[in-house]
């Protein structure tokens, strides 16, 4: 095994790229890195202090807490989800994350970055990815998932709704719009269990690292 492995895991909302990512940074001992909690954590400083200026304020407290307390958080409420695509939008908060998400890469060569432009933005180069996987499902097998996750506290027509406005807006967005690279392996997930997803994911990896 090459002592290098960076991997990105990129998709849709509710894809199922974080359960992916997941599973093969435990089989192969990789620091994950979720990129969509940095934008969820912005969006919960925002809604909770509404601050007047947001880029100076994100700028001052974003850098101020380590990833471990972002992913130790419930940062999946519904009210985060409708803003946090919003936020995601807007280019200067997108290099305020992007810098903070390379700094943790550089001190590490063994990784998995998982969100919605790491093959394409974030480890386009220096570093660049040495496998990119792309996830996709379909909206009705996604928004019952996120309604689950959601222990069905809202109506699951507003998880859909929710779903499909966020994928717009990141397909959308002029910057760092989410897209699928050419080189990347498509992992359609509402056809594949978990034990399946990962099977296919380790197969494409030991292609690469051989």
């Amino acid at each position: 095994m090459k002592k290098s492995l960076i991997i990105a895991c990129d998709g849709e909302a509710a894809s199922g790229k974080s359960t992916g990512a997941k599973l093969v940074s435990k089989k192969y001992k990789l620091l994950l890195i979720n990129s969509g909690l940095f934008y969820r954590y912005a969006s919960n400083l925002v809604l909770k202090h509404k601050p007047k200026k947001v880029i100076p304020f994100l700028k001052k407290q974003l850098p101020k807490t380590s990833y471990k307390k972002i992913s130790s958080q419930n940062l999946h409420s519904q009210e985060i989800s409708q803003h946090v695509g919003y936020l995601a939008q807007n280019r200067e908060i997108r290099l305020i994350i992007n810098n903070l998400q390379k700094k943790m890469i550089k001190k590490n060569n063994r990784i998995c970055l998982e969100g919605r432009d790491i093959a394409s933005k974030v480890l386009k180069k220096n570093p660049k990815y040495d496998l990119a996987f792309y996830f996709k499902c379909d909206i009705n097998t996604a928004s019952y998932r996120r309604w689950k996750d959601l222990k069905k506290k809202v109506p699951l027509s507003d998880v859909k709704k929710s779903l499909q406005l966020r994928t717009k807006l990141d397909k959308n967005r002029a910057h760092s719009p989410l897209k699928r690279v050419k080189d990347s392996i498509l992992i359609q997930t509402h056809k594949l269990n978990k034990s399946q997803m990962l099977n296919k994911m380790i197969k494409e990896i030991e292609k690469k690292i051989i």
